[in-house]
């Protein structure tokens, strides 16, 4: 129970850093991609539109990828392919898979009025992807460096196995020195 644990600790370590790194550069790709959309800003208002919403956004954003870095590490073992693709491709794996849900931001978010309509713009939809690119790139290669490879369960050795090391048998061994 302990090697799961300290593994999903540091997959949650792994993906809290990634989705930080995501949120301090936003300002960056708001100006590149020309959309001023903010992942804290969306989160932090579902909460409150109070002053307070660029923390708790910002809170709520790096709780979400601690989760999903969690998830991500227990996973992981069990998918074959490149160390170095497998954070990339879970991220936009989540990426496609929620980006439909945009779609009901403009009527269901409380403060829609406030934040950009998001579904059906293709900047928009570039940057969400460069953003689930790089977070799944920094969560790949952190849960990657924190969390060694999962080694596979021995095989048993069976007595006959053992007694062909060249040295004989310990049936043989006993039997001479009881002689």
């Amino acid at each position: 129970m302990a090697a799961p644990l300290s593994r999903t600790l540091r997959g949650a370590l792994a993906g809290a850093a990634a989705a930080a790194v995501w949120a301090v550069q936003q300002p960056l790709d708001r100006r590149v991609f020309g959309v001023p959309y903010d992942d804290t800003e969306l989160l932090g208002k579902l909460v409150t539109r109070g002053p307070a919403w660029p923390y708790v956004g910002a809170a709520i954003h790096v709780s979400n990828g601690a989760l999903f870095g969690a998830l991500y590490s227990l996973a992981v073992p069990a998918v074959s392919g490149p160390a170095w693709l497998k954070g990339p491709a879970a991220g936009l794996a989540e990426h496609l898979a929620t980006w439909p849900g945009t779609r009901f931001t403009d009527r269901l978010h409380p403060a829609a009025a406030e934040l950009p309509s998001l579904y059906g713009d293709p900047r928009a939809f570039a940057q969400a992807t460069w953003r689930h690119l790089l977070f799944g790139a920094v969560l790949g290669e952190l849960e990657r460096r924190l969390n060694p490879p999962v080694a596979p369960e021995p095989e048993p050795i069976d007595d006959e196995t053992v007694s062909t090391n060249g040295h004989g048998s310990i049936e043989h061994l006993v039997g001479t020195v009881s002689s």
